[in-house]
């Protein structure tokens, strides 16, 4: 796997769209890749998560326009995805946009033969950055002495802050603004 898929796909499991920790993907990382190695595998998820090392978390890997910028035409998608091998470049990367006769023509109908978005990038993003943000900025004001009773802190601050964004959904939802 090159090194900037590496980078993507951590960024995106991490403080790019999923908030998810970053031993899960090392480990993952560690049994599937044939070049694994412990330490530099380590230091990559510990700075692509900004867990360590890298503290610029604004900038996040865009699942789609990082494809579109190092393999335009798709040619590592259609070979690793072959029911991706059919749908027209300017989808390839958001097969999920293309409209349902397009979908057809390719034999790929988002839903049956592929999956629909685990997550919507630019919300999901914006959510990590904010959770990111409040991390850092507990860190700087305790000058990077953070005990548990400061990480349960935070912890219920990031729950509350999804809690309100939950209520918001819900609220656009009923009042058709959805």
């Amino acid at each position: 796997m090159h090194h900037l898929a590496r980078h993507c796909v951590a960024c995106f499991l991490t403080r790019g769209d999923l908030f998810v920790h970053w031993e899960r993907g090392r480990d993952v990382f560690e049994r599937l890749l044939i070049d694994a190695d412990w330490a530099i595998n380590n230091g990559n998820w510990l700075w692509l998560s900004c867990s360590s090392f890298f503290y610029q978390y604004n900038r996040i890997y865009s699942p789609t326009s990082f494809g579109k910028k190092y393999d335009p035409n798709g040619d590592y998608i259609r070979h690793f995805l072959p029911v991706l091998k059919d749908m027209p470049r300017q989808y390839i990367y958001e097969p999920w946009s293309a409209p349902l006769s397009i979908q057809t023509k390719a034999n790929c109908i988002i839903g049956k033969d592929y999956p629909k978005p685990v997550v919507l990038h630019d919300s999901a993003s914006k959510e990590c950055k904010r959770k990111m943000g409040e991390a850092y900025a507990l860190s700087k004001e305790l000058d990077g002495v953070v005990n548990e009773d400061d990480l349960k802190i935070l912890r219920r601050k990031l729950d509350e802050g999804k809690e309100q964004e939950t209520k918001a959904k819900r609220s656009r939802n009923t009042s058709g603004l959805a």
